[in-house]
């Protein structure tokens, strides 16, 4: 749940989640539906998915267990290089560090060089404390804009810090805004609004959304009701919401009322829900 969302955000979902499904065994038992449910809010779905996923290979496959094999933890649905490092840190106190953006801009200071492969890391028989050690320590002191130095207990060590001759830290590379036309089928009487799980939206395939396309010319019929920005996972999306009245949708479209249902409806188009409510 942490993987790119605030720990005050994630808090109360993780009491929530661990409350209604307390161990492995009852996740790889639990539906889909219901796991997604209960991530509703969170956004980055995927993670959801390949957390069910997982727990269903680790239960008929690893009698319950997490792998000790590298290789074995990235054959397991949304398992990379940072977080199969991680696992075997943990878990299994192997010395392995996981590469986030807070861990490489640490090692980046303290070594003052970008060229991971020549740097020797700290070696201790502590490797999980290390691993999240490094963690925090970037969050929290080593922060990418006003690092905390009068707090740091290892500056007189660090080259970045001692040296004038500073590396260069790279910056994230911005990324441009792709415009998307979205069209929203509503129910006058009833609010509600057409959603389909059939979409050309690769980062929300499979997921219930309104019509979208990139920027179309055709919009005869459809009024106009606001632009805004939305951003999601490394996409930044610039949407030009429509909508009509109509009691006819397409075959693949169903009806979904705006304020109470039981299906699982995405953050993205529950911003949605929320730009049309005042029409009704």
């Amino acid at each position: 749940m942490l993987q790119q969302t605030q720990v005050k955000t994630v808090i109360p979902y993780f009491n929530n989640f661990v409350k209604k499904i307390p161990n492995l065994s009852t996740l790889s038992k639990t539906k889909e539906k219901k796991v997604l449910k209960l991530w509703e809010g969170l956004g980055f779905y995927r993670r959801a998915i390949n957390l069910h996923k997982t727990s269903k290979i680790l239960i008929e496959k690893y009698n319950g267990t997490i792998p000790k094999s590298y290789k074995n933890l990235k054959e397991l649905p949304g398992i990379g290089d940072y977080t199969a490092n991680v696992l075997l840190a943990l878990i299994y106190n192997e010395p392995r560090v996981g590469l986030d953006g807070n861990v490489k801009r640490v090692l980046t200071r303290f070594f003052n060089t970008n060229r991971w492969d020549e740097v020797n890391f700290f070696k201790t028989k502590r490797n999980a404390d290390l691993a999240e050690a490094l963690m925090e320590f970037g969050a929290l002191i080593c922060r990418p804009k006003d690092p905390q130095c009068h707090q740091c207990n290892i500056r007189k060590r660090c080259l970045y810090y001692n040296l004038e001759s500073k590396i260069r830290i790279k910056k994230k590379i911005k990324l441009n805004f792709k415009s998307y036309d979205i069209f929203c089928y509503l129910e006058k009487n009833k609010k509600q609004i057409a959603l389909t799980k059939s979409n050309r939206l690769g980062f929300l395939k499979k997921f219930n959304l309104p019509k979208i396309k990139e920027r179309s010319k055709k919009k005869k019929d459809w009024k106009f009701l606001c632009n805004y920005k939305n951003s999601i996972s490394n996409k930044k999306l610039n949407i030009n919401l429509y909508y009509k009245f109509s009691s006819k949708i397409p075959s693949k479209f169903s009806w979904y009322f705006l304020n109470k249902n039981n299906e699982f409806i995405p953050s993205f188009t529950k911003k949605i829900f929320k730009r049309i409510s005042h029409l009704y």
